[in-house]
């Protein structure tokens, strides 16, 4: 596999080099956290997409195939129609709202407390972000190249942390549109036909596949409820992809550009059952499904191509785990260590300054996530952890403060208390991957947020009119001239 080392070595320093390049461009806090603010629908679509389809979209699709058939594509499918959801119907209010961060919105919304609470509980859903996105590449290097698991932890983690906090969002944007043109190439063009074709085609694969793999709903329904639920409300109201609308130059570009980003969601999602499939055809009695991916890489592909195809599963893998570290670190940063200083982030002192703090930030939070990578196994359960913390705290009162008029501060604290509790309780007593955990958190947080809101005062007409002009985009800061297509 020497050529095969070669063309992953060559793209490892080549993401390097881009990263590098992307440093000059991060000269204010804008430019770092949002890139400007100025990304075209060319780059916007490509890092969007980038950013949602990582290593739990990739190693887990592919597994989740190969355990379930074509319904395997449900957890992927879900996550493509929560940006297109996102991209027709919120986009462009978020985008003319020009803030940094989810909590930035509750506090114009509800108020500064609200911020607090719904900040540590991003915080911690962007953390297993990168921790899952981490699992997923180092269970590659396990397979391939026979090193320890923290051996690949640290070498991957040390690349996604070095380049993310030399550029901040520019090297990042910069980055991720390589790596989603490597993974498009690697994943569809490559990987998917050629699997197939070693397979024996789709005729040979029924024929040798179990009952129910060519079933869409074989996964069971209540599973597919429940990736909805997960992943396409998630997508709703993540810091990471909330963070990249922001660098949309226009409220036109994030919808419609998110909207392409789906569609390729959606694709990316068949792509990867199907290659789990094949992986099952050929090899039923894997010890492990984590291994489907890896497995079909090395023995199906010719030399060079798996390289090419590894470095597109890398592609996936470390661009998911950048955009959710400097999404959790532009949350720790912003929203927890400025408010609990009394400072906010738009007073903390000099460009500078912030600059140097979130590079901070994203250094020390990537370290640890390193450490708490090294301690977990499984890349599903640690995602659909972070999913349930995130739906089940922080669902209703954002997509509430959106659209419902009337909820207050009570109101999504309630929600946010009772939706969050409900979420650990049930995650402990029913165990991580149980349906119930975000069933019942969603059911308690909607209860909570309408009849609190409706038993107590209604925020201030002031606040509310404030609020409006604010999504309408009115009082919001030009975006510069220079735009990035």
């Amino acid at each position: 596999m020497t050529v095969d080392y070669f063309v992953m070595a060559a793209y490892l320093l080549g993401i390097i080099g881009v990263g590098w390049w992307g440093k000059r461009r991060a000269a204010s806090k804008s430019d770092f956290l949002v890139a400007g603010r100025r990304l075209g629908p060319l780059m916007y679509t490509g890092t969007m997409a980038a950013v949602v389809l990582g290593g739990a979209s990739t190693i887990g699709g592919v597994r989740l195939g190969y355990t379930y058939g074509i319904s395997g594509a449900a957890m992927v499918f879900a996550i493509g129609l929560g940006l297109l959801a996102l991209s027709v119907f919120f986009s462009a209010r978020i985008a003319r709202l020009k803030v940094y961060t989810v909590a930035e919105m509750l506090s114009l919304r509800y108020g500064d407390t609200a911020a607090v609470i719904s900040g540590v509980v991003m915080w911690i859903y962007t953390l297993m972000l990168v921790v899952t996105s981490t699992i997923a590449y180092a269970s590659v290097f396990d397979v391939l190249f026979d090193v320890p698991r923290w051996v690949a932890v640290v070498i991957g983690g040390t690349i996604v942390v070095g380049y993310s906090a030399l550029g901040g969002m520019w090297s990042i944007t910069l980055t991720d549109m390589v790596q989603f043109v490597v993974k498009s190439l690697g994943v569809l063009v490559l990987l998917l036909p050629i699997a197939v074709v070693r397979a024996g085609g789709f005729s040979e694969m029924a024929d040798k596949l179990p009952d129910g793999y060519f079933s869409p709903t074989s996964i069971g329904g209540q599973t597919i409820v429940t990736f909805v639920l997960i992943y396409t409300f998630g997508m709703l109201i993540g810091q990471d992809i909330w963070q990249r609308v922001f660098t949309a130059r226009s409220d036109k570009v994030a919808s419609w550009g998110g909207t392409v980003a789906g569609v390729y969601c959606l694709v990316y999602a068949l792509a990867g059952a199907v290659i789990g499939m094949a992986t099952k055809s050929l090899y039923p009695q894997l010890a492990s499904a984590d291994d489907a991916f890896a497995t079909i890489v090395r023995h199906a592909l010719p030399t060079g191509v798996r390289g090419l195809v590894l470095a597109a599963a890398l592609s996936a893998m470390m661009s998911t785990a950048s955009g959710a570290l400097i999404a959790s670190a532009t949350v720790a940063n912003n929203d927890i260590w400025a408010r609990l200083r009394r400072r906010t982030a738009t007073v903390s002192g000099p460009q500078d300054d912030e600059i140097g703090s979130n590079r901070l930030a994203i250094v020390v939070l990537g370290v640890a996530a390193m450490g708490i990578a090294c301690a977990l196994g499984d890349v599903i359960e640690a995602l659909t952890v972070a999913y349930n913390l995130l739906v089940g705290g922080l669902l209703v009162p954002i997509l509430g403060g959106l659209v419902w008029k009337r909820g207050n501060l009570p109101g999504a604290m309630a929600s946010m208390i009772a939706g969050g509790t409900t979420v650990i309780v049930l995650m402990v007593t029913d165990g991580l991957l149980a349906n119930e955990p975000i069933y019942y958190g969603l059911l308690a947080g909607l209860v909570a947020y309408v009849a609190v809101s409706l038993l107590t005062r209604p925020t201030e007409e002031a606040v509310v009119q404030a609020w409006h002009r604010r999504l309408a985009g009115e009082h919001a800061v030009a975006a510069p001239e220079l735009s990035v297509v």
